[in-house]
């Protein structure tokens, strides 16, 4: 198995000593993607901020840099990712404002309406049951609070053959820009946005809670 395929593997659930190194890999080769995404909101100062799939924890550290008041939560079902993004965000969790979790989008340890916002970069492709779990990131939420996935691909045939191959080694699935929208206002989200960069494949969706009681 060469060195691609190998890493490739490890994105669905990093685990033993390649694992550990890969999760800290994913920290700088998601960190152009996550900026540009991260772009496409908004984050107050004081806002509870959930990252899901959080890897080596990148994202949540960035998050906490840009929430300078706030609580922000990191989640990954990889031990492995939890150690990994628990050493990158050591200063921030012994201040108290980063948690790093060992969880599944499936059943998310945290009560209704907590979080202003919920970011998943180049994880949703591994989730197990989609809608359910789109449905469940929503229950967190604050009313009018978003969900935004950000992610390195997307169903395009001037990538296909590139993407095709990384999705069978990889073991996941991943969509139309059309599909992710139908998917969202599926899980009843409202106000939903999604943007491409064509040239690169990379895509952001985005869904809010609605301000009144849930579906």
């Amino acid at each position: 198995m060469g060195l691609i395929e190998k890493m490739v593997r490890q994105s669905r659930k990093p685990t033993g000593r390649f694992g550990t190194f890969y999760a800290g890999l994913m920290n700088i080769g998601h960190s152009r993607v996550t900026r540009w995404g991260l772009n496409h909101v908004l984050i107050n100062k004081n806002d509870t901020l959930l990252d899901i799939g959080c890897g080596g924890g990148k994202t949540v550290n960035t998050l906490a840099k840009m929430a300078t008041e706030g609580k922000i939560y990191g989640i990954d079902y990889s031990e492995v990712s939890v150690a990994v993004a628990t050493k990158t965000n050591k200063r921030f969790i012994d201040a108290g404002r980063v948690e790093i979790l060992h969880a599944s989008v499936d059943s998310l340890p945290f009560p209704d309406n907590l979080f202003d916002l919920a970011t998943a970069v180049e994880s949703y492709y591994f989730w197990p049951n989609l809608i359910d779990n789109l449905k469940e990131i929503r229950r967190v939420l604050k009313p009018g609070g978003s969900l935004i996935l950000i992610n390195e691909c997307y169903r395009d045939e001037r990538f296909e053959k590139r993407n095709s191959n990384w999705a069978r080694i990889g073991d996941f699935t991943y969509h139309l820009p059309e599909e992710l929208r139908v998917f969202l206002k599926n899980a009843g989200y409202l106000s939903i946005q999604i943007e491409v960069l064509e040239n690169k494949n990379w895509i952001v969706a985005k869904g809010t809670k609605m301000e009144t009681q849930e579906l």
